[in-house]
């Protein structure tokens, strides 16, 4: 049996900002068994340490991707960090990109009828309250409630080509103890999750193998991995890339572990051989974020003052492909990586920075191929960020305050998908993450309309680009 007092998680040597530095400071570190550490609380957990009675499935249905309060079109917090008169080290290269250098949504033409750019190949229905995450071409991954209360949550997998929808994990591992099923990834070859005991304010996290394809998966050799508590250490974030599971663990802004690493984890899907891939003096800013073949996370640099890392990791070998350092302070919301290069948002404004210092997701608008991002256009969906973006075919997929957008830079165009009449505040959400042939949407919809029977659904879109 897993115990339930957490050790402290093993240290890995720092990581230098220098790509000249990757070969020597990459290679991964096996780890013992069930390491305490996690990165970014679910939100579920939050909630539910704060009553007295458990968590609610309202809670549980908005908490995991946030998506139950998203701001408004340009709306979001506005934090003008100051700028500290810091210099960072020699060896750091920080971000400048001139104003005139970034456009913005409003330089788009849009394209009112999205169905004559991309075109909807697969509608499927699961329960209502459902959360979907997918990156792959096959397969989405489901976190859906049950019909009861006990467990609170279940673990399907859906393949995207029929819409068969099959419960591969019916209650948490630890259900027995106290334990749900709080969070989840898939690759083709695996499943992460993570189980959270909000009464012991424990999480644990569990990884298997996927066998028997989209339409008849099942899981093998389920293993625990890690295991903390939230009072030290955050619930991790995950993310599942080809054969490997990946999960990000902080230290709690005000636990006793405060002044700890953060620590990016892997393992084999079904194996228990946990490495240290990357580690992080201090708070990472974003959680994990799955690409096709890589991870990107956004670790301190080694320098004076709070600057962060944006980091491509390739998933096989554990190294680093690409960085970029944000200038001083600037705190990114989510990081990811895409043909042209890294990806990021603010859901702040900042007083400096130039062209990249509003709230919005920025990528560049042209590959990215000697790590010159300085000297590149950059394009800004210039709206409060609430989803990590995609890529799909020749589109920049993002999220808006209710709609998922694709923008082709190319032809700047931009288009935006129909949201379902009674779908919740948030509209229609971006569960795909990385590159792909075909981007997954979903909306929950509770809608009681003047005729015909009441709506009460998680309606999931899969969509491709018309050639």
């Amino acid at each position: 049996m897993t115990t339930k007092r957490p050790v402290r998680a093993h240290r890995a040597p720092s990581h230098s900002t220098q790509a000249k530095y990757t070969t020597q400071h990459t290679t991964t570190q096996t780890t013992r068994k069930k390491h305490s550490a996690h990165a970014r609380p679910s939100v579920q957990a939050q909630a539910a340490s704060r009553t007295s009675g458990g968590i609610t499935r309202r809670h549980f249905i908005y908490g995991a991707v946030g998506v139950g309060a998203l701001a408004t079109v340009g709306g979001g917090v506005a934090l003008a960090a100051a700028k500290r008169n810091e210099a960072p080290a020699d060896d750091i290269v920080v971000l400048e990109v001139p104003t005139d250098n970034v456009t913005t949504s409003d330089s788009l033409s849009l394209v009112e009828d999205a169905t004559t750019l991309m075109t909807c190949v697969g509608d499927y229905t699961l329960p209502y309250g459902s959360l979907v995450w997918s990156n792959s071409d096959d397969i989405a991954v489901c976190l859906t409630p049950t019909e009861q209360a006990n467990p609170l949550t279940q673990v399907a997998i859906l393949s995207l080509a029929t819409g068969t929808s099959t419960v591969v994990l019916d209650k948490a591992q630890g259900h027995s103890e106290g334990f749900d099923i709080f969070d989840v990834r898939a690759s083709s070859s695996g499943v992460i999750w993570v189980e959270a005991d909000i009464m012991d304010n424990m999480w644990r996290v569990y990884t298997a193998s996927l066998a028997g394809g989209p339409e008849t998966p099942s899981l093998e050799n389920i293993t625990c991995v890690a295991e903390g508590d939230t009072i030290d250490w955050e619930t991790p974030s995950l993310a599942a890339v080809g054969s490997w599971a990946f999960w990000q663990v902080l230290p709690t802004a005000e636990g006793n572990a405060r002044a700890e690493d953060s620590l990016l984890y892997r393992a084999a899907f079904g194996q228990d051989d946990a490495q240290v891939v990357y580690t992080s003096h201090g708070r990472m800013s974003t959680p994990v974020y799955a690409q096709t073949d890589a991870v990107v996370i956004s670790p301190r640099a080694e320098a004076a003052g709070v600057y962060y890392q944006l980091t491509c990791l390739d998933a096989e070998s554990g190294e680093v492909r690409d960085s970029l350092v944000l200038p001083l302070n600037m705190k990114p919301l989510e990081a990811a990586y895409g043909p042209t290069g890294f990806s990021f948002s603010f859901d702040a404004w900042y007083s400096y920075g130039d062209g990249i210092s509003g709230i919005g997701t920025y990528v560049p608008a042209n590959p990215v191929f000697d790590g010159n991002y300085a000297d590149q256009l950059w394009f800004c969906f210039d709206r409060t960020p609430t989803a990590a973006p995609a890529w799909c075919g020749s589109y920049f997929m993002v999220k808006s305050t209710t709609a998922v957008c694709g923008v082709n830079l190319d032809s700047g165009e931009y288009f935006a998908f129909d949201v379902e009449s009674g779908a919740d505040t948030y509209g229609d959400y971006l569960a795909t993450s990385g590159t792909h042939t075909n981007v997954v949407t979903f909306s929950n919809v509770d809608d009681t309309p003047l005729e015909g029977d009441p709506i009460h659904k998680c309606n999931v879109r899969v969509w491709a680009p018309i050639a």
